[in-house]
């Protein structure tokens, strides 16, 4: 007998599940973020589908929001908090962002760590 748990590097989540509300990509091209205005801020995320594991501190998961089925690559964080629903099989928690990508990092994230071209995100 065995069990199902998904080991990730990524923290890919939409705004419903818990993607800061502070970050907002059309205003970040403008007027780029850093991880320095959210240093003392904790984020949760919550319903992640599948019992997950994340890299923990002080090893960096990539933040990912994720825009009807695209991947914008944010940056990094650590995840502080994981909490597992082993009934609706389902995985929250808590995380801090450590790093915002520049707007052009931001733009060459996915083809240079993921390229899957169903999730690429189109900044047009």
């Amino acid at each position: 007998m065995g069990s199902y748990i998904e080991i990730n590097d990524t923290l890919q989540i939409t705004k419903e599940q818990g993607f800061p509300v502070e970050l907002n990509w059309k205003q970040h091209l403008k007027n780029p973020y850093t991880a320095e205005q959210f240093k003392d801020k904790v984020f949760e995320f919550k319903n992640k589908s599948n019992i997950r594991n994340y890299q923990m501190p002080p090893v960096r998961n990539f933040l990912v929001e994720n825009i009807n089925g695209k991947w914008l690559y944010w940056g990094l964080v650590h995840v502080i908090e994981v909490k597992h629903d082993y009934i609706n099989k389902t995985t929250s928690g808590k995380f801090k962002i450590i790093y915002i990508n520049t707007p052009d990092e931001m733009k060459m994230a996915h083809n240079i760590i993921d390229r899957n071209k169903d999730t690429l995100f189109s900044f047009n």
